[in-house]
């Protein structure tokens, strides 16, 4: 067992282990568990990532968005939170499909959660580059050289999170603490600075500045449906605790209540970011075509000293949140090697007996950021900031999709997460929310290429899953041994 001592799995959790060895650590308590989840989301990230596509496609009135989606992620959080207080092993969809369902349809869950992962990581870490570093430093918008900083925080990352799990969830730790400070810090600081120097109106909030002429405003694709992309993209990642369950202590309570409570801290926390933000806008036309506003309005209304104080907190909040999303993904390419299940999985499911983390996993994360970064034509932030929205709309459905399914039959564990009678109403509110959430992100013509960016990695997982079929047919038709999930 490459087990600390102060890491004992509780009898439970060690069941669901099955025949399976605990070869990651259990070092992460509720509050480093809620900070992964917390992290991930990263409110401040979401925000300054796509702040602009909100001005420019549906004014400032475009925030308001924000509740709607706030509400339907909570909702698909809390379903998600059920599994998650039932199955606590690296992988969670993947692990839950493969054992509610069976492995076929547990390796697609693992598939495109796989393919997000690996996919947000490097949006993450190219909205660093481009919407908070470069200003910070003083460069001029430039697409290569922001290409270019993201392989390089890519890997400073990767070498952090093949170093330790703890130091993972230590900086993550502090990044909930730099995030909360930043929110409570520009709500106050912001809203001051209206009220001394002018600048700015609570007009704002119903303004819907250039784009109030545009044709389609209200139309199918056009820019009210565009703007939603701030808040799908920013309220996504809250189950990201579960994939890193087996290092958790006592999972079946700490993770689900990580992934609920992130995303309503998360929604809250936003919202008022949001109107501060956006009262304090001083010219709405002005800002809404600056490549960067989140940053100018920050210069404008605090002054230079402030605006480089925050974005240098903004930074890491951004890195943190890349460094968890790239372990995330490693563990879900650990728990998938684990079972015979992802292409090289030798060689992918070795974790290092000094580190106890999963390194090969975890450099394929850096390399397929690599690909990314080489591979995608134009303006690349947009493109993965879009792609790495609809997988995980397509995960959170199936997801759903599979709750309804297998409800009834699933054990209720004493002193877990449990929406007792509540659980129906709110899995079919929780479907319909994504059924409407994938149509506003699919529709949009600016979408053409990351529907297309998902299509082909869902065709070169399809090639690979004919491969299994073909070859290696066992890995498909049985489970490890684990503790029974169902009621008797």
């Amino acid at each position: 067992m490459l087990e600390a001592p102060d890491a004992t799995p509780t009898e439970e959790s060690a069941a669901d282990l099955g025949r399976y060895r605990q070869e990651l650590k259990r070092t992460l308590g509720p509050s480093q568990v809620f900070a992964i989840s917390f992290a991930f989301i990263s409110v401040a990230v979401g925000i300054f990532g796509t702040y602009d596509d909100v001005l420019r496609n549906a004014g400032p009135v475009g925030i308001w968005l924000w509740v709607i989606v706030a509400v339907g992620q909570t909702l698909v959080a809390l379903v998600i939170a059920q599994f998650a207080a039932r199955i606590s092993l690296a992988g969670s969809s993947y692990q839950w499909a493969s054992r509610l369902a069976n492995p076929r349809v547990g390796w697609g869950f693992g598939w495109l959660s796989f393919c997000y992962l690996a996919i947000a990581v490097v949006a993450v870490d190219n909205a660093l580059a481009s919407m908070a570093f470069m200003p910070l430093v003083g460069l001029e918008p430039n697409e290569e050289v922001a290409r270019v900083i993201t392989i390089i925080v890519l890997l400073i990352q990767a070498v952090l999170a093949i170093a330790s799990t703890r130091i993972v969830g230590m900086l993550n730790a502090c990044a909930v603490g730099v995030e909360l400070a930043i929110v409570g810090v520009l709500v106050i600081a912001l809203s001051i600075a209206v009220a001394t120097t002018g600048l700015g109106s609570a007009a704002n909030l119903t303004s819907g500045g250039i784009a109030a002429t545009r044709a389609d405003y209200f139309g199918v694709g056009g820019g009210l449906m565009v703007a939603m992309i701030m808040g799908l993209t920013t309220l996504t990642g809250f189950d990201a605790a579960a994939n890193l369950a087996e290092e958790a202590k006592d999972p079946y309570r700490n993770v689900p209540r990580a992934i609920v409570g992130s995303v309503i801290t998360a929604g809250v926390m936003g919202l008022l970011f949001l109107i501060a933000l956006t009262v304090a806008i001083p010219d709405v036309t002005r800002l809404s075509n600056d490549g960067s506003p989140v940053a100018t309005i920050l210069r404008e209304q605090l002054g230079p000293i402030v605006e480089t104080a925050l974005l240098v907190a903004i930074t890491f909040a951004f890195f943190a949140c890349g460094m968890v999303v790239m372990a995330t993904g490693a563990r879900l390419v650990f728990a998938m090697s684990r079972d015979a299940r992802f292409p090289a999985h030798r060689l992918m499911r070795r974790v290092n007996p000094r580190t106890q983390t999963p390194i090969p996993a975890t450099i394929l994360i850096f390399a397929g950021g690599l690909v990314l970064m080489f591979a995608l034509p134009g303006q690349a932030l947009i493109q993965l900031i879009t792609a790495s929205t609809i997988l995980p709309i397509l995960i959170y459905g199936a997801t759903v999709v599979l709750y309804l399914a297998v409800r009834g039959r699933l054990d209720r564990k004493e002193g877990a997460f449990d929406l007792g009678r509540f659980e129906l109403p709110v899995a079919i509110i929780a479907l319909i929310w994504l059924a409407v959430a994938m149509f506003v992100l699919v529709t949009p013509a600016e979408a053409l290429v990351a529907v297309l960016i998902v299509v082909g990695l869902m065709l070169v997982g399809g090639l690979f899953f004919l491969g299994i079929l073909m070859f290696d047919r066992k890995s498909l038709d049985s489970e490890p041994d684990v503790a029974p999930v169902f009621t008797h």
